[in-house]
């Protein structure tokens, strides 16, 4: 038995779940590209379960992942607590998703006070958008939900890897969409997009952490 094999705390079968779950909230806005679902699925396959044939990762109903991740509500709620980190990774929060991370809320038999500060900044595309305005929320309506990010503690390499993976490990960079010689968009920063990039960021850097640290792995390849 390998270092890495004795610090997992997950089953396979429960990374499979977890995965699939993640893959569930990402397809809920319709916006998952093919490339993102090739890449989490190889990403599992060959780092997070080597030893379990996944075959192609499919979507999971609540009920189905209740099951699968136990009772210990730890891991229900670190769970719950990547499921909002996915659908929030482009700098919006829709409907769909807050659908779906309810459904599995519900389901874990969770009730996290600090989700109901992030369903207030919905976004809703039939409403006009007022850009004059620096910001659209009041600086502490996120502080909840921050705060409870910020508690996740990540305690099995595979786990971490695709955080490390998921988390880009820089802010990228805001970029111009030119049609025919003319700026149509302007595109900014993730850092800027996202009001819980600093969360996501604090996520990879403790996943990281713990592969050097605890895992003795070479993070190189992540940084």
């Amino acid at each position: 038995m390998t270092n890495n094999e004795r610090l997992n705390q997950y089953s396979d079968k429960q990374i499979s779940a977890w995965l699939r779950g993640l893959l569930t909230v990402a397809y809920a806005d319709g916006n998952f590209d093919p490339e993102e679902k090739e890449f989490i699925a190889s990403l599992t396959q060959d780092e997070l379960a080597p030893n379990t044939n996944l075959g192609d990762l499919e979507p999971i109903t609540p009920q189905e992942l209740a099951e699968a991740l136990g009772d210990e509500l730890d891991t229900k709620e670190n769970f719950l607590r990547t499921a909002v980190m996915m659908a929030i990774a482009n700098g919006v929060y829709s409907q769909s998703e807050a659908d779906a991370v309810h459904a599995f809320q519900e389901a874990l038999g969770l009730d996290i006070e600090a989700l109901k500060s992030l369903e207030a900044t919905l976004w809703n595309p039939e409403k006009e958008e007022d850009t004059s305005q620096e910001e659209s929320h009041p600086p502490d309506l996120l502080k909840p939900v921050k705060n409870w990010l910020d508690d996740m503690n990540v305690q099995d390499p595979r786990l971490a890897r695709f955080i490390c993976k998921m988390v880009p490990s820089q802010c990228p960079f805001e970029r111009d969409i030119v049609l025919f010689g003319k700026k149509i968009v302007h595109i900014p920063p993730m850092c800027k997009l996202n009001p819980l990039y600093e969360q996501l960021v604090g996520l990879r850097f403790r996943s990281l952490s713990f592969l050097a640290d605890e895992c003795k792995e070479d993070v190189t390849p992540y940084v």
